[in-house]
């Protein structure tokens, strides 16, 4: 049950945090990428949005392994840092090459912080989402 609520808390965070935090930075004219895209992913169809989503929750039983024995403040910042940096390797050293994107994302600075915000904020809202299903600390 435990990694069902951690993919649920992933899945919700990319919707809140993770998105939330690009329609900001899209508002503030940071970034041409809008956030809550709707438009379909290959090879299913599935709308981009829902296929990111799909995978926040993935990261979101991965990151939840790496936190649950962590406690207040260090628990926090593991999860903000942890989720920040992880899925952004990956994502710029995996995904990027696979969609045929430069490597590190051309090591563009905004494309290198966007990812370290968007991801961070999304982080801290797995860690936030298990907190109110009722699982702090991993038990």
């Amino acid at each position: 049950m435990t990694y069902a609520k951690a993919f649920l808390a992933g899945f919700l965070s990319t919707l809140v945090f993770h998105q939330g935090v690009l329609a900001i930075l899209h508002g503030a004219g940071a970034t041409a990428r809008k956030a809550w895209v709707m438009a379909p992913t290959p090879p299913l169809g599935i709308p981009s949005v829902l296929s990111l989503a799909f995978w926040g929750g993935v990261w979101g039983i991965a990151l939840w392994l790496m936190i649950r024995g962590s406690s207040g403040t260090r628990h926090w910042l593991l999860a903000v840092l942890l989720g920040a940096v992880l899925p952004t390797l990956v994502a710029l050293f995996v995904v990027f090459p696979l969609k045929h994107l430069p490597v590190g994302g051309g090591w563009k600075p905004d494309i290198l912080v966007g990812a370290l915000l968007l991801n961070g904020a999304w982080g801290a809202g797995v860690a936030l989402f298990m907190q109110l299903l009722g699982r702090a600390k991993g038990r």
